[in-house]
């Protein structure tokens, strides 16, 4: 109960007295900021298991790059962009439901990436785990102001598209007709998830990251309705998730990343079961009424 009775000890110390802490701060906040713009659009579209794809499809390219020397950023980029690219064609040419492209991309990219890390040359990737799940402690000014960038793109993007994703998000045809070019704001907008993705699997790994492209947008969906409220709402829960799940690892020695990806999703469930209860307590206060004026 430290974080009750030494408030300052358990809350502030960690942070005014460790850069590393102040570092994967800054990180976790820009991941929040770039996870938060783009996961609504994610969740409002239903697009929840392209973006686990996506997050998933990064690996090759990671491990290509190790092997050949380059920055892991790179190779996460060319991956991402050549699995949307794959997406595209497929549902271009195939009558195939959407879903069907994905999951074929997401299997045969998971298993180049487990045949590149399993064979002779791949010995070398380094540790899966720290892409798997990231590693926001050891993050550095670079790491920084990689996720600065690409949190400015994707705020640029989704201002600059906003009308366009709104509009094709809840009626395509609509969209067609006011000429906002549909197909190619879908584009946009998985560039943009591949950008979000990449950007952040550096502190909170390819696989977490989907967390917090996914749990807070929903939190926040639960609470409001208006789109640019479901972004900031989006983003104070993540903000919050981010500085406990820090907090919260730096005192019980757990994964930094791990830890804060799940409190967004005790977050959402916590948001969601009050919701049930008030909704219930609602129904009951309702029959109640309604018995006594019958009587």
């Amino acid at each position: 109960m430290e974080f009750l009775t030494d408030p300052v000890a358990w809350w502030i110390d960690p942070f005014t007295t460790n850069v590393f802490m102040q570092r994967a701060l800054y990180a976790g906040l820009l991941v929040v900021l770039t996870t938060s713009v783009v996961g609504t659009w994610v969740v409002l579209r239903g697009m929840s298991f392209l973006s686990d794809a996506l997050a998933h499809g990064v690996l090759p390219g990671i491990a290509l790059a190790f092997i050949i020397g380059v920055d892991t950023s790179i190779g996460a980029f060319a991956a991402a962009f050549a699995m949307v690219w794959g997406i595209n064609t497929i549902r271009s040419h195939s009558p195939l439901p959407e879903d069907t492209s994905i999951g074929v991309l997401f299997v045969g990219f998971l298993a180049l990436a487990v045949a590149i890390m399993s064979s002779s040359s791949g010995a070398y990737t380094g540790d899966l785990t720290r892409f798997l799940f990231g590693s926001i402690t050891g993050v550095n000014a670079g790491d920084l102001r990689r996720q600065a960038i690409a949190g400015a793109i994707s705020l640029a993007g989704v201002a600059i598209f906003y009308r366009a994703f709104l509009v094709m998000t809840f009626d395509q045809a609509q969209a067609q007709v006011l000429g906002l070019r549909p197909r190619l704001a879908h584009g946009i907008l998985l560039v943009l998830l591949a950008l979000s993705i990449v950007a952040s699997f550096e502190a909170v790994g390819n696989l977490l990251v989907f967390a917090f492209l996914i749990a807070p947008p929903a939190t926040a969906v639960l609470l409001v309705r208006r789109v640019p409220r479901i972004m900031v709402v989006a983003a104070g829960v993540g903000t919050v998730s981010t500085v406990f799940g820090l907090l919260f690892s730096y005192h019980h020695d757990t994964a930094a990343g791990a830890t804060m990806a799940l409190a967004t999703v005790v977050v959402f469930l916590a948001v969601l079961t009050a919701k049930a209860m008030l909704a219930a307590a609602r129904s009951r206060r309702g029959r109640s009424l309604a018995a006594a004026a019958a009587v």
